[in-house]
Order: C-alpha cells, then structure tokens, then sequence
C-alpha cells in the first residue's frame, strides 16, 4: 500500500522523524507560556485555557491509535502531511479565537489530530521496520532525543516570539514553520508496498484483541497515565507556579523548560542505550519512582532559581525516557505489523493522563488557589506506576499458524 520503491534507510527515518518530532513536541511543549497572555486578553479563568490544553492531550491520545492504524497500512508519510496541515490550521485558530467554547473544541481537535499524526505513535512503526532488532531500543531512543531537542530548541524562540511580535504573531509564525518544515520531510518516509506472505495475517481486531488482554500490555497502559499526568501538569502550570510563588522574571521559567528538554535529550538517549542491555520494565519503575523523589525534594527546599533549575535538569533526564522503553516492550512482545497502532493505543492513556494533569492543575489552583493538591496527586502516582511496571513481561509473544506477526 505504500508508494516507494525501496525502503528508507535507517539514516533517513532517523533525520526525518528527528526534524517533525523536533517541531511537534517542541511547539505543543511551549503552551504553557500563552496561559497568562490568553487569559488577560480575553477575560478567561486560567481554567478557560487550561481546560483547550487539556482537550489537545486528550483528543491527541483518541486520534492516536487510528493514526497508527493508517500509517501501518498506508505510510508513515501520507499521515505526517496531514498532521502538518492540522497543526498549522489549530495554531491559527488558537490565534484568531475569542469565543472559549470554540476555541476550547476547535483547538483541541486541530491540535490533537495534528499531534497525533506527528508525534511517537505515527512514526514508531517506520522507525522500527528500519532498525534491526539489534538497534531497536538506540532507534526509539535517538527519536526520543530529538523531541526533547524540539523543546530546548523552541522553549527560548516561542518566549522571544511572544515578547517580539506578540502572543497572536507568535501563532502565526510557528504555523508557517510547522508546514514548510514538515511538509519536505514527510516524502522522506515513503515506504514501498508490503509484500506479505501466504498463510494466516493477523487483522487489526486481532492485534488490538491480543494486546488487551495481555496483562503487560495494560500495566504499560497504567504506567503511561502516570507519564502524562506528570509532565503535561509540570510543562504547562511550572511557569505560573513560579510567578505565583514570587519569581516573576519569565527567564527563569524559559531556562527551566529549556533545561527539562536539553536533559532529556540525554535521559532519553541513555534509557535507549540501556534498553538494550538491562530490562526495561526495571527501568521504567527507577523512572516513575524517581519522578516522585525529585518532585517531593523540589516542593520541600526552599524556592530559588537555582532549586528550579536543579529540579528541571534532573526532571529533564526522567521526561520522557519512558518513551523509547515503552516502545520497546511493545515492539519485542507482540512485534512490527501493527506497531504504531499499539504504541498509539498505549498513548491514549498517556493522553487522557495529560487531561486531567493539565485541567485538573487549572481547575485545583481556581478552586484553592494553589497547586499543592496537585503536585501530591502526581508523586502518589509516581509510586503506582513504579510499583505497577516492577511485574512487565518482556518476552516474545508466541503466535501459532500466524504470518504477519
């Protein structure tokens, strides 16, 4: 079903990916700073914005597995091409929005499916058929650092953007960006038709059935939640947090989001590296366990930028080193045919983790004006999803009188 005559090399995948995943997570990491501007142009609660945020990450998990379904059958490219053009229609009706109920639907859909068609779920399948299995976990972790690159890289040019030209201009422009950037590297993932063999294929309903029911499966489910929760609340609501808390200058909190994503670049090359050598379900559980750690020791020193960018940097090697070990599991217990609809599947519970992090942190702080509540919620998760990866098992499904596996 693909349009190619030869399959990209691993080399190609890896840039390719690189540069949309650099832009998808490095833009969507950046709405926090439009929280305060937003809400005073228009008269909104921060509840208001929070809440569109919240419909994103959710309508990005929901859009996710049907992404991952085309882009295995169809290819990763003609679903990256639209994501680009749903991006870019969702930062404009960001812009151009006034009305909350619309812009809360309409950007969260755009947004969504934009995200769902750019971000890991999409592109997982073709980097996993490019990488041998030797190279699986360094593969999913180069990806992982290439979206965190996207945050440290576009943390500091959304800030100035918004400082230079305005919050509505800054939309703008990064639309503009979003398009010309992604549209070019979506041809580089053209894959040829696949050739499949004689004998039993496993369908869609097939997969998504054995996956459900495999008791693995639903615990990285679990542990995803947690995922999301955690770094959505942290990158949206740090930047008020701080203001609230008396550090006004939005330096502090540019630097901060910043170093989240210059670490994680390293986080998440490190946890592909080690993927490869120790198991990845104990590694899973080091990371939700220390997220707690590092959150319970950031709320109890006392507050100063350099608590905040010590608390980033470490955070920033925790982010989402989850993601190349999640993905790898997927990939090495049920294998490549349907790779990106169940990394995307997996990803809807991250989402719907992000939901409730982002909208909850806005709702909590309107309702007490506080996060406190919050930032407990997410170290009691920690230490679920840590405890609920400790029992993952990574070994290979075996499939009877089934081909496509």
């Amino acid at each position: 079903m693909f349009t190619a005559q030869r399959a990209p090399d691993l080399k190609t995948v890896l840039l390719a990916t690189g540069v949309i995943l650099t832009l998808a997570m490095g833009v969507r990491h950046g709405f926090g700073f439009w929280l305060q501007p937003i809400s005073q142009a228009n008269g909104w609660s921060r509840e208001t914005y929070s809440l569109a945020l919240a419909l994103q990450n959710l309508m990005w998990g929901a859009f996710g597995p049907f992404a991952g379904m085309v882009a295995d059958r169809f290819g990763t490219m003609r679903v990256v091409l639209l994501g680009a053009f749903a991006y870019m229609g969702g930062l404009i009706w960001m812009a151009v929005v006034t009305q909350p109920s619309l812009f809360i639907i309409g950007s969260g859909v755009l947004i969504g499916l934009g995200l769902a068609c750019t971000a890991f779920g999409a592109v997982s399948g073709i980097i996993g058929r490019a990488a041998p299995p030797e190279r699986r976990s360094w593969a999913f972790g180069i990806s992982g650092a290439a979206s965190s690159f996207g945050q440290f890289l576009m943390m500091p040019v959304e800030q100035q953007l918004i400082s230079g030209v305005g919050w509505q201009n800054a939309f703008f422009l990064l639309a503009a960006i979003v398009v010309f950037l992604m549209v070019p590297m979506s041809f580089r993932l053209r894959e040829p038709a696949v050739q499949k063999a004689g004998g039993h294929h496993q369908s869609i309903r097939e997969a998504m059935g054995e996956a459900v029911g495999n008791r693995s499966f639903l615990l990285l489910v679990a542990g995803y939640f947690v995922c999301g929760f955690q770094v959505v609340f942290i990158g949206v609501h740090l930047p008020a947090y701080l203001k609230d808390k008396g550090i006004a200058d939005p330096k502090v909190a540019v630097m901060a989001l910043a170093l989240i994503g210059l670490f994680n670049i390293f986080g998440s090359y490190m946890a592909g590296q080690l993927g490869g050598k120790l198991p990845k379900r104990y590694l899973l559980s080091f990371i939700y366990f220390a997220r707690s750690v590092v959150i319970g020791l950031f709320l109890l020193a006392p507050l100063s930028p350099l608590s905040v960018y010590l608390f980033a940097a470490v955070m920033g090697v925790l982010w989402l080193s989850t993601v190349p070990l999640t993905n790898g599991i997927i990939a090495g217990v049920f294998g490549l045919s349907h790779m990106s609809m169940l990394a995307g599947v997996v990803f809807f519970s991250h989402q719907i983790g992000s939901f409730l992090g982002v909208w909850l942190g806005g709702y909590v702080f309107d309702l007490k004006g506080s996060y406190d509540l919050v930032w407990g919620i997410a170290i009691a998760l920690g230490i679920f999803a840590g405890t609920a990866n400790l029992p993952v098992d990574e070994r290979p499904l075996v499939r009877e009188n089934l081909k496509a596996a």
